[in-house]
């Protein structure tokens, strides 16, 4: 096959998303909020793509049973069909605000899924109120509650601005050694910078973008030149990436021919 014909018979989670605009005074510590509908058990597995964010999970089962969590970056993709129906509100962390909301380094919660309770950061003192909360009053609730309860010095304010600055000029950046260049610091401070405000190097960071647009642009266009608009080599470069980090070529995973569901992850439990 050499046209990447048609959307994937899997479903994506971000495609049940219901994104809501993020106000302003959010905006340095939240990138985005959005609502899944409660979705039901059935023979539909669900894709969840790698992602390079740390995310609070409202989930909220049809029992009425509720859950704060706190997902970390994920560095691959994972499979799955939910065993009870659930719906949930996703509170996606801005890059470098896992220190400040969650009172520990992104990396530490790297391909982990933990209790929003159990984190020593401010945002742990809201997870009671969040899960009393109906959908549409979560996102008030953020904005009168959480710029109050965040203090930054002016270092890690600037770390969280430089890492700002680095994500929004990756997608344009050549190598590494420019990007660093170009931010006026060393390699070595850039991947520290990523690897605890974000969870994962620059590197890694850099082929989840691109595997990202991949899975965007994704239509009727050949594989070769979907290789080079998303900034890889060679198509057969794109292809092993895509392996490495969904677990089946593109050619496989767009027919649907995917690794089987797995069951959710389990937590990591942290104590205060």
């Amino acid at each position: 096959m050499t046209i990447a014909q048609l959307p994937a018979p899997v479903v994506t989670a971000d495609e049940l998303e219901h994104r809501l605009t993020t106000p302003e005074s959010l905006r340095p510590w939240i990138t985005d909020i959005a609502h899944i509908p409660t979705v039901q058990p059935g023979a539909q597995a669900y894709t969840h793509i790698p992602q390079a964010v740390t995310t609070i999970v409202v989930r909220t089962e049809e029992s009425g049973r509720r859950d704060a969590l706190v997902v970390g970056p994920r560095t691959r993709a994972s499979y799955a069909n939910p065993s009870k129906p659930a719906g949930c509100t996703r509170i996606r962390l801005a890059p470098g605000a896992s220190q400040p909301l969650l009172g520990m380094p992104a990396a530490d919660l790297t391909n982990r899924v933990a209790l929003l309770a159990d984190l020593p950061g401010a945002a742990a003192d809201l997870a009671e109120a969040l899960t009393e909360l109906d959908q549409d009053e979560i996102l008030p609730f953020l904005e009168s509650e959480l710029p109050q309860r965040l203090s930054e010095d002016r270092t890690r304010r600037d770390h969280r601005r430089l890492l700002g600055s680095a994500v929004a000029a990756m997608d344009t950046a050549g190598p590494i050694t420019e990007l660093a260049t170009s931010l006026a610091i060393s390699e070595r401070q850039l991947r520290n910078l990523f690897t605890a405000g974000i969870g994962v190097s620059p590197k890694h960071y850099a082929r989840i973008v691109r595997l990202r647009q991949v899975l965007a642009a994704a239509g009727n266009t050949p594989w070769s030149d979907l290789a080079m608009e998303s900034g890889y080599y060679d198509q057969s470069h794109m292809t092993a990436d895509f392996r490495s980090l969904m677990g089946v070529p593109p050619t496989a995973y767009f027919r649907g021919d995917i690794p089987a569901p797995g069951p959710c992850q389990s937590l990591t439990r942290f104590t205060n």
